[in-house]
């Protein structure tokens, strides 16, 4: 149920007028993009050094074990790792609380998941294309959904609708010990499984198919993102968070706004509204 006690879906009009501060950048017009692999942007920038070495889901708060670090660049300086860590700084100055949202996104290489002509962009807060015209989310925005999601509490099994290029799934699976990420665009679905592969990042399982319903198999979730905006919440999606679960969502057409939804008990629900965003739409099916 939301906070006036109505059930799910909202309505539209019940989220997109509400007041909130606009911190996320827009969504970059797409371009056609080649896909690009992890490894032959290692082969550009600079090979992954140390790759995640345990091979085994990491404990809650420690992500030490998962460390990913990198030879210093020999490609390009705006793929250093002094890059990356003045990115964190600029994500925690923005408002970014959760100190192992913040270690996961330092330990995180992001230029590995865009294509190497862009590589040197891939430490501005920005989204940038990832071909089939989707995104690569600005990182104050994988950020923010992700400390929001986690509540300062331990995450147990995450589900992400949408896993793009993989970056959000390689955050993720620092900051909590199960994740699942599911894509409808096959091609975008292999895409991530290429710049995965090299981390052996053993605490996360890609799935193909349509978002909109779900996991079902291996539900229930503690946390569940959106990766991108319907005109509500589907329902299925409530219906797998844990009692206590958390689901963040971009909702709104032309204008989008993030979306709380906090399972309170078997059929009850309560939503609110945290700022203004703007993601890919939302669709239904696989392609």
């Amino acid at each position: 149920m939301n906070k006036d006690g109505k059930r799910f879906p909202l309505s539209l009009s019940s989220v997109v007028d509400a007041p909130g501060k606009a911190t996320s950048r827009p969504v970059h017009s797409p371009k056609t993009a080649t896909q690009q692999t992890a490894m032959q942007n290692a082969m550009t920038h600079g090979p992954v050094k140390k790759q995640f070495a345990t091979g085994q889901p990491m404990s809650d708060g420690n992500i030490s074990q998962n460390k990913i670090t990198l030879e210093s660049s020999r490609g390009s300086p705006l793929v250093s790792d002094a890059v990356r860590r003045a990115m964190v700084a600029r994500v925690a100055q923005q408002g970014v609380k959760d100190q192992l949202v913040l270690s996961a996104l330092d330990a995180i290489p992001r230029h590995l998941f865009v294509q190497s002509g862009l590589a040197s962009q891939a430490y501005i807060d920005a989204s940038l294309p990832i071909g089939h015209h989707q995104t690569i989310s600005q990182p104050y925005i994988v950020a923010r959904m992700t400390e929001i999601m986690r509540d300062g509490g331990t995450l147990h099994r995450v589900l992400e609708i949408g896993t793009g290029c993989g970056y959000q799934a390689a955050v993720l699976s620092l900051v909590a010990k199960e994740v699942f990420s599911i894509e409808r665009i096959k091609a975008l679905h292999e895409l991530a499984k290429n710049n995965l592969r090299p981390m052996r990042i053993a605490n996360i399982r890609l799935h193909y198919g349509d978002g909109m319903l779900g996991l079902p198999q291996v539900a229930p979730f503690d946390g569940i993102i959106m990766a991108a905006a319907g005109m509500e919440v589907p329902k299925a999606l409530l219906e797998q968070l844990t009692i206590g679960g958390r689901l963040i969502a971009p909702v709104g057409g032309a204008k989008q706004v993030l979306q709380l939804i906090q399972r309170t008990a078997k059929n009850e629900w309560k939503s609110s509204v945290l700022e203004h965003c703007h993601f890919v739409p939302l669709h239904q099916g696989v392609i």
